[in-house]
């Protein structure tokens, strides 16, 4: 016997934190986004001084810049989550010189082991200014020439950008992300930080 119809209770969304905080941290090499390791890895402990905040979204921990954290489900849920589609710009720095071509697949999806990735945007710029030097250097090689690109991705799949450049022949040296959203790195160093107020 088919059962009548039933609306679905509406839940109550929870109720933000009394003292919303938005972080901006640059993200140092070799840093995991996580406040604790257990393998003594660095972490963001030494470097934000809020217990109550969480990464809203991840970096590789061999990949630096921009990193968000927040006190606020709600936001971080805006930010992190891919269905809101929140371009998120990097500045890589690949092995040798893509050709028109190779951006061009970037710019149309490259297929990688889990699926098509989204279009993004792909241009070659120059390097970034008053970039600071990275520690560890990269590798460099002398025969082999390298460039930087701009790269946006409104998605978040696992190490997504190194995959995509590697699938067009480029692996990535340097992966740097500059921006989310609204929110750019505007000149802070590694390990710098800043609070923003959080409206968006």
């Amino acid at each position: 016997m088919q059962k009548p119809y039933q609306k679905r209770r509406k839940t109550k969304s929870q109720p933000g934190p009394a003292n919303p905080k938005l972080v901006l941290f640059n993200k140092p090499y070799g840093v995991l986004t996580q406040f604790s390791s257990a393998d003594g890895e660095a972490t963001l402990k030494p470097y934000i001084p809020y217990n109550d905040v969480y990464p809203a979204g991840r970096l590789d921990k061999d990949s630096e810049g921009l990193l968000l954290l927040t006190n606020d489900g709600s936001l971080q849920n805006k930010i992190s989550h891919p269905k809101h589609k929140l371009p998120k710009t990097y500045w890589v720095q690949v092995e040798g010189v893509p050709t028109e071509s190779a951006l061009q697949q970037l710019r149309d999806g490259v297929e990688l082991n889990d699926g098509m990735t989204l279009p993004a945007e792909a241009f070659v710029m120059s390097e970034p200014d008053n970039l600071w030097p990275r520690n560890p250097p990269i590798r460099e090689r002398q025969s082999i020439p390298d460039t930087w690109l701009c790269i946006v991705i409104r998605e978040g799949k696992n190490r997504q950008v190194r995959r995509m450049t590697a699938a067009v022949g480029h692996p990535t040296l340097r992966l740097i992300r500059a921006a989310i959203g609204p929110w750019r790195l505007a000149g802070m160093q590694p390990g710098q930080w800043r609070e923003v107020p959080p409206v968006w």
